[in-house]
């Protein structure tokens, strides 16, 4: 039989296609090849976000090719959408190379390889007990940072009864977690026909988890504060043990002339009043964000005004970025340039705000009970796993757990790390969900 191997670079969307494909052709035949053997396919799926990342698509495309001689290399992905022609240039002229620029040639591709008809989703994930479920894909946002809307520029959101179907199979193949995913996932159903939403999206899995009794829970990826609405607050508010308590909000900047000139699409002050209308719905709710520091013009107070809002937010985790300049972008002509060692320093002082935000958040969780999913055996004999809120955690459990979603009361924190117990109810420990 044929062997496959796949490397993936980049976000959610990217890994969940990755996983569509491997699955496809597992279906055919193909078997996984072992780590220290070469397969017959080998499929990189590539990033290009930043510079840096079309520097690794670049390396891993090569390195690949050289151990694998006798594959078909299948090169997917943002960089091979953006530049193909840079990818040729790449490797020999015989190497048998397949470019799939556009993601809607995937079928077609498949259907060369024997497939009728291509499945509408996944069964398996590469994790053990957490899949991603990619519900929509393309932006059409303008931010002049960025490059992916050129890359992916169609909306496109999968027909509800099709996400349905796939986390129901999901979670019957023992996935405890299911993360939906987008390129702006906050855009889901408005290219459709009637219009719909996130909002009604998870209601509709709502309904799935009770009406089928699925031991699963709902986390969702990255979206823009404006389009949280108070209905999709609401869906997070009333089903606390269905869909974690976690908002991913992208802010970028505290600065309302770097938002100007970064082309987003709200400024500090609306984006501060939704985060605080979740605060309030859900609580001790988790936020967490991206901030890009360095950007061109950014003055020593616009960047202090960056990290006074961070800190009033009280971030659970913030991601932070040095601008690294795209090229056909905007923001890579503008005046004001930041050069590197001020990029740097504005990083570190970012990240040690944030680090000290993650473990005032963890201590503020001591005392309470969370929902964690088991997901490692340390060597200490008890077991890790990931709290609803987005935390480690770490608790005496046996073995025979892993993979169960369970209450855990947290008793000690250790910097962003957080230690607890299973309850005891009702002469049980540790009551799964």
């Amino acid at each position: 039989m044929p062997t496959l191997k796949t490397h993936t670079l980049g976000c959610k969307v990217n890994q969940y296609e990755t996983e569509y494909l491997r699955g496809v052709l597992l279906s055919l035949g193909y078997t996984d090849a072992a780590e220290n053997e070469p397969g017959d396919c080998v499929i990189v799926n590539t990033c290009t976000v930043t510079a840096q990342s079309d520097f690794k698509s670049r390396k891993i495309i090569r390195r690949l090719a050289r151990e694998n001689p006798d594959a078909e290399l299948i090169v997917m992905g943002c960089y091979a959408t953006r530049k193909p022609h840079e990818i040729q240039s790449l490797l020999d002229p015989d190497i048998p190379l397949e470019i799939i620029g556009d993601k809607r040639a995937i079928p077609e591709f498949l259907r060369r390889r024997g497939l009728a008809e291509p499945p509408g989703g996944i069964s398996f994930f590469n994790e053990r007990h957490r899949a991603y479920v990619k519900v929509q894909d393309g932006c059409r946002a303008s931010c002049a940072y960025c490059v992916i809307p050129q890359v992916r520029p169609y909306l496109l959101s999968r027909p509800a009864e099709e996400v349905l179907e796939e986390i129901r199979t999901l979670a019957k193949n023992g996935y405890a977690e299911i993360v939906l995913t987008g390129i702006h996932l906050g855009h889901y159903g408005i290219d459709r026909t009637p219009r719909s939403n996130l909002a009604e999206l998870l209601g509709q899995i709502v309904a799935l988890i009770h009406q089928e009794s699925l031991a699963i829970r709902i986390r969702v990826s990255s979206l823009e504060a404006a389009e949280v609405s108070d209905e999709l607050i609401r869906v997070f508010r009333d089903h606390p043990s269905m869909i974690c308590p976690h908002f991913h909000l992208s802010m970028q900047s505290g600065s309302d002339e770097v938002l100007r000139n970064m082309r987003r699409r709200w400024l500090s002050g609306p984006f501060l009043k939704k985060c605080e209308r979740i605060q309030s719905e859900l609580g001790n709710v988790a936020l967490t964000t991206d901030v890009i520091v360095g950007f061109p013009g950014e003055t020593d107070a616009q960047f202090q005004e960056t990290c006074d809002l961070v800190r009033r937010i009280g971030f659970s985790k913030v991601h932070v970025f040095r601008f690294s300049g795209r090229e056909g972008t905007t923001a890579v002509t503008l005046p004001g340039q930041i050069p590197a060692g001020v990029k740097k320093s504005r990083a570190a002082e970012l990240q040690r705000l944030a680090d000290k935000l993650r473990n005032d958040y963890a201590k503020s969780l001591l005392a309470t009970t969370v929902q964690v999913l088991l997901e490692t055996e340390e060597n200490s004999g008890e077991l890790s796993g990931t709290a609803d809120r987005y935390l480690t955690v770490t608790v005496s459990a046996p073995a025979e757990m892993l993979g169960k979603l369970v209450h855990v009361c947290l008793e000690e924190s250790h910097g962003e790390e957080l230690k607890g117990r299973l309850p005891v109810t009702g002469g049980k420990v540790g009551v799964e969900y």
